[in-house]
Protein backbone atom coordinates (compact mmCIF):
# COMPACT_ATOMS: atom_id res chain seq x y z
CA UNK A 1 0.00 0.00 0.00
CA UNK A 2 1.50 2.86 -0.98
CA UNK A 3 0.68 6.76 0.01
CA UNK A 4 -0.91 9.34 -2.14
CA UNK A 5 -1.00 13.12 -2.16
CA UNK A 6 -4.06 15.24 -2.98
CA UNK A 7 -6.12 17.94 -3.61
CA UNK A 8 -4.86 20.10 -0.58
CA UNK A 9 -1.01 20.11 -2.29
CA UNK A 10 -2.22 21.78 -5.19
CA UNK A 11 -0.79 25.20 -5.37
CA UNK A 12 0.40 25.22 -2.09
CA UNK A 13 3.54 22.46 -2.70
CA UNK A 14 4.47 21.94 0.99
CA UNK A 15 7.82 20.07 1.22
CA UNK A 16 8.21 19.61 4.91
CA UNK A 17 6.91 15.55 3.84
CA UNK A 18 10.20 15.25 1.44
CA UNK A 19 12.51 16.04 4.38
CA UNK A 20 11.53 13.16 6.59
CA UNK A 21 11.27 10.62 3.46
CA UNK A 22 14.08 7.78 4.18
CA UNK A 23 13.40 7.14 0.22
CA UNK A 24 15.31 9.16 -2.75
CA UNK A 25 13.43 10.12 -5.34
CA UNK A 26 10.30 8.29 -3.95
CA UNK A 27 8.40 12.16 -3.92
CA UNK A 28 8.70 13.75 -7.73
CA UNK A 29 8.20 17.51 -8.15
CA UNK A 30 5.85 19.07 -10.34
CA UNK A 31 5.57 22.89 -11.18
CA UNK A 32 2.70 23.34 -8.31
CA UNK A 33 2.48 20.32 -6.72
CA UNK A 34 4.38 17.30 -5.71
CA UNK A 35 3.41 13.38 -5.85
CA UNK A 36 4.34 10.09 -4.79
CA UNK A 37 6.24 7.57 -6.46
CA UNK A 38 4.07 4.37 -5.71
CA UNK A 39 6.69 2.28 -6.94
CA UNK A 40 9.24 3.49 -4.89
CA UNK A 41 6.71 4.71 -1.64
CA UNK A 42 7.93 1.87 1.51
CA UNK A 43 5.12 2.54 3.67
CA UNK A 44 6.81 4.36 6.10
CA UNK A 45 3.89 7.11 6.81
CA UNK A 46 6.52 9.45 7.58
CA UNK A 47 5.48 11.81 5.20
CA UNK A 48 1.69 11.96 6.78
CA UNK A 49 1.86 13.76 9.88
CA UNK A 50 4.64 16.20 8.37
CA UNK A 51 2.16 17.54 5.75
CA UNK A 52 0.92 20.64 6.91
CA UNK A 53 -2.02 20.52 4.46
CA UNK A 54 -3.22 17.40 5.43
CA UNK A 55 -3.00 16.16 2.03
CA UNK A 56 -1.30 12.92 2.42
CA UNK A 57 -3.34 9.76 2.76
CA UNK A 58 -2.76 5.97 2.40
CA UNK A 59 -4.23 4.73 -1.30
CA UNK A 60 -6.84 2.53 1.35
CA UNK A 61 -7.37 5.90 3.18
CA UNK A 62 -7.74 8.23 0.05
CA UNK A 63 -11.15 10.44 0.30
CA UNK A 64 -13.62 9.09 -1.95
CA UNK A 65 -14.00 12.62 -3.95
CA UNK A 66 -10.79 12.03 -4.27
CA UNK A 67 -9.77 8.79 -5.55
CA UNK A 68 -8.31 10.19 -8.94
CA UNK A 69 -5.57 10.81 -7.40
CA UNK A 70 -4.10 7.62 -6.90
CA UNK A 71 -4.03 7.08 -10.89
CA UNK A 72 -2.85 10.64 -10.99
CA UNK A 73 0.33 10.25 -8.88
CA UNK A 74 1.03 7.64 -10.35
CA UNK A 75 1.08 8.49 -14.20
CA UNK A 76 2.60 11.99 -12.98
CA UNK A 77 5.72 9.92 -10.79
CA UNK A 78 6.88 8.86 -14.69
CA UNK A 79 6.74 12.13 -16.19
CA UNK A 80 8.31 14.44 -13.07
CA UNK A 81 11.84 14.88 -11.48
CA UNK A 82 12.78 13.25 -8.39
CA UNK A 83 12.73 16.01 -5.35
CA UNK A 84 15.11 14.92 -1.92
CA UNK A 85 15.09 18.15 0.09
CA UNK A 86 12.32 20.71 1.04
CA UNK A 87 12.32 24.07 -0.48
CA UNK A 88 10.39 26.98 0.65
CA UNK A 89 6.24 26.62 -0.55
CA UNK A 90 4.23 28.59 -3.17
CA UNK A 91 4.24 32.05 -2.50
CA UNK A 92 0.57 32.52 -1.28
CA UNK A 93 0.35 28.67 0.04
CA UNK A 94 -1.27 29.31 2.94
CA UNK A 95 -4.40 31.14 1.19
CA UNK A 96 -5.15 28.16 -0.98
CA UNK A 97 -4.29 25.36 1.61
CA UNK A 98 -7.91 24.41 2.46
CA UNK A 99 -9.21 25.77 -0.93
CA UNK A 100 -11.57 22.98 -2.38
CA UNK A 101 -11.54 20.95 -5.80
CA UNK A 102 -7.69 22.18 -6.95
CA UNK A 103 -7.27 19.55 -9.53
CA UNK A 104 -8.30 22.12 -12.14
CA UNK A 105 -5.40 24.46 -11.03
CA UNK A 106 -2.92 20.99 -11.27
CA UNK A 107 -0.24 22.45 -14.19
CA UNK A 108 0.81 19.08 -15.77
Amino acid sequence: MAFVVTDNCVRCKYTDCVDVCPVDDCFREGENFLVIDPETCIDCSLCVPECPAEAIFAVDDVPEDQREYIALNAELAKQWPGINSAKDPLDGADDWVDVPDKLQYLVR
